[in-house]
């Protein structure tokens, strides 16, 4: 049988052939990279003190942190913690 090169059905007549796209760099499926990466971040913020917290927010919401956190030149992350910080402070003086 030929071997016709537009033809992919059989993939072991192809195994050895070059394909274009980036190549594999880690032998680890995205899957795992993607899990230890995220356990690699949670050990970073553990050392650094930092908690996680989740809260959803309008869209209103957000776009305002959003704007206000740019023309602060900070991340949207350091606003809230701020704001959160400062409200604290306020209600603990009173």
């Amino acid at each position: 049988m030929a071997k016709e090169q537009t033809d992919r059905t059989t993939l072991d007549l192809f195994a050895h052939e070059r394909r274009p796209g980036r190549p594999k760099t880690n032998p680890l499926t995205r899957d795992e990279q993607l899990r230890i990466n995220k356990r690699n971040q949670l050990k970073r913020d553990k050392v650094r003190g930092l908690k996680r917290v989740e809260l959803k927010l309008n869209e209103e919401a957000v776009d305002a942190l959003n704007q206000l956190a740019q023309a602060r030149d900070i991340s949207r992350s350091e606003l809230i913690e701020e704001m959160l910080l400062a409200q604290l402070k306020n209600l603990t003086s009173q």
